[in-house]
């Protein structure tokens, strides 16, 4: 119930102030377990992945994030799951892996970290090919754009409202499972690259169109 009253409240949120555009819908599965695997460059990346997501997305959030008493509420009551950072931990991975296969969803940065705009991708954690090996679920690429014009890295007040903000999801990814993790983790975020590419080539075109208009 809280999850989708906030997911409720956020998607227009959204819609009103980013014009978010949500594009390869079709490509979620309809039920069991999934994983979806996104880039990261803002703080709203979460917001907007489990808004645009028309199920129900379990997260993974920095446990210093709950010393915030309102924040731990909220975070626990729509399911977000704290881990340890510079360490491996183990109880993150093993109620991430529990809720996959329970039939849920569950949402990673391959990154590990967010980026700035101007460098290239970050090289991604090896724990995401252990997730993908371990949960043996559908694997979505995803790729969001705009969040970083909206709230950059090192900015956390300041909104820059009326961004645009589209959330694309990929076809599924053909996990072959036994392959060393950082091999796995490497093919997920080729995938994630490919989207974007596609998404810059789609908005060079539509800008093209516009001024022909």
């Amino acid at each position: 119930m809280a999850y989708r009253f906030s997911r409720l409240i956020l998607l227009v949120f959204l819609k009103v102030f980013f014009r978010l555009r949500v594009e390869g819908k079709e490509n979620l599965p309809r039920k069991g377990g999934f994983i979806l695997a996104c880039n990261h460059v803002s703080y709203l990346d979460p917001i907007v992945l489990g808004s645009g997501c028309l199920r129900n997305v379990h997260f993974m959030a920095r446990d210093t994030l709950f010393n915030n008493k309102f924040l731990a509420f909220w975070m626990k009551a729509v399911g977000v799951i704290p881990v340890k950072r510079n360490s491996i931990d183990f109880s993150a991975l093993k109620n991430s892996l529990k809720a996959v296969k329970s039939g849920q969803g569950l949402a990673i940065f391959p990154e590990g970290t967010r980026r700035t705009i101007d460098k290239a991708f970050i090289d991604p954690e090896p724990g995401v090919g252990f997730l993908a090996d371990k949960a043996n679920v559908p694997v979505i690429p995803v790729f969001v754009t705009g969040t970083y014009e909206a709230l950059p890295k090192g900015v956390r007040r300041k909104i820059n409202f009326g961004r645009k903000i589209v959330l694309r999801f990929g076809k599924e990814i053909h996990i072959e499972r036994g392959k060393p993790y950082q091999e796995t983790a490497n093919m997920i975020m080729a995938e994630i690259k490919k989207l974007s590419i596609n998404v810059n080539q789609d908005n060079k075109l539509n800008k093209i169109k516009i001024e022909r208009e």
